[in-house]
């Protein structure tokens, strides 16, 4: 079903993404990314303020407790399109092949003789003439739709002064709030980029037999190596070290590959064409799971990242869960995918869980997300409740290009066989 072009509310999966990061969601849920992703003293005996019911009423100093905090996954490459467009398109060129030459006679054609017409055939015995045409063949991909949520608080400019001594305690009672508001507006933000990010892994893997060499398991490709049969667990403890030494090469392995330009890694709509590309070291972009390199971080990155390979300051970001933080390893989602019996359409891919997904290398286009809105507006206040409202709105889309390079590095053990 092809993309809606009308605005799709996502705040409910912008919350979902949320409670993940946050591990208020104990285990990992599966998620749905198609349709757009103290210790201290809780008991309170001394009354509280009459408009929230969450302020004490005040006895001495006031702490607001409150940081700010920004999004992450800010690696992901994005675009403004604005308002005006609720799509747009990119073109990329189908490989040619070479034609027969004409300069000389050869095996094939005889080019030159004597009452041969250069601008014909010669009944098929020729090549073409120059004004034979031979035009490139484009491939148009189009992305569209628009994903949006609000988001809002109310402040009283007089119903909660009871609860502070004065106005500088007040003051900061308010700051505190809008720099939590801003905390709330950057969580969901990061959520959004993070659904981005989980769609591309999980479609990806979807669509394992469309896109040549783009889905690498380390678990399978270490044993292949070294005639060995451990299992994912036993490679990430006891032989931690072999791990990551096979992980290096492979990662610099792929890397050079990607930047020859193949059939490799990507997705053709037209299984008859070749479409070629290549993504040179400057334009590739890593994500890895931060908890497996901690340990071995002196000894891993400076192999992959040097400024003769990939700069860690600006094409890397290291990624401490891909989705719940209580099961940071993995994922559960069911992506938003290409139609590759019908590529004018895109469809809900399969459910995909991926228990312990390592990183992912890909083309700084093949993932974008492209801001078309943000805004805010405050009312004026209320002249009886004297509240004002503030409201924040977001317009955004994912666009997830599968016809250009990404390799993702899982760990996956073999199903398991009932025996005989």
């Amino acid at each position: 079903m092809a993309r809606t072009l009308t605005p799709k509310d996502c705040h409910a999966i912008v919350n979902l993404m949320i409670k993940e990061a946050i591990g208020k969601d104990a285990t990992i849920q599966a998620v749905d990314t198609s349709s757009f992703v103290s210790a201290g003293e809780t008991l309170m005996s001394l009354g509280h303020e009459a408009v929230l019911n969450s302020l004490s009423l005040v006895l001495g100093k006031t702490f607001v407790a409150v940081r700010p905090y920004k999004a992450k996954l800010q690696i992901i490459n994005t675009m403004n399109s604005g308002l005006f467009t609720s799509r747009w398109r990119k073109i990329s060129y189908y490989d040619d092949d070479t034609t027969a030459a004409g300069p000389w006679n050869t095996d094939l054609y005889t080019n030159l003789y004597e009452g041969y017409n250069a601008e014909t055939d010669n009944s098929g015995n020729s090549v073409g003439g120059m004004y034979e045409m031979h035009f490139k063949i484009p491939v148009e991909m189009w992305f569209g739709g628009q994903s949006v949520w609000d988001y809002f608080y109310t402040i009283s400019s007089v119903a909660l002064q009871t609860a502070f001594r004065n106005e500088d305690e007040f003051g900061k009672f308010i700051s505190g709030i809008l720099t939590k508001a801003g905390n709330d507006i950057e969580k969901s933000k990061e959520a959004f980029n993070r659904m981005a990010l989980l769609n591309k892994i999980a479609g990806v893997y979807d669509m394992s037999a469309s896109m040549p060499g783009s889905v690498i398991n380390l678990t399978k490709s270490f044993n292949d190596r070294y005639g060995t049969n451990y299992s994912s667990e036993q490679l990430r403890t006891v032989y931690q070290k072999e791990l990551l030494a096979h992980f290096v090469e492979v990662f610099k392995m792929t890397s050079k590959k990607l930047r020859e330009d193949t059939t490799l890694f990507h997705w053709t709509p037209d299984a008859t064409k070749s479409l070629s590309r290549h993504t040179s070291a400057a334009d590739q972009r890593v994500l890895l799971f931060e908890p497996m390199f901690i340990s071995a971080e002196a000894n891993v990155f400076p192999e992959i990242f040097n400024p003769q390979y990939l700069d860690i300051n600006t094409q890397y970001e290291g990624v401490l869960y891909w989705q719940n933080i209580n099961d940071p390893a993995a994922i559960s989602v069911t992506p938003a995918i290409p139609d590759v019996t019908d590529p004018t359409e895109q469809k809900k891919g399969d459910a995909v869980s991926i228990p312990y997904v390592v990183g992912l290398i890909m083309d700084r286009d093949a993932l974008m997300v492209d801001y078309q809105f943000d805004g805010a507006n405050t009312t004026q206040e209320h002249p009886r409740k004297r509240i004002r409202n503030t409201f924040y709105h977001f317009m955004r889309n994912i666009c997830d290009d599968y016809t250009e390079n990404t390799v993702i590095f899982i760990m996956e053990d073999p199903p398991e066989t009932d025996g005989e």
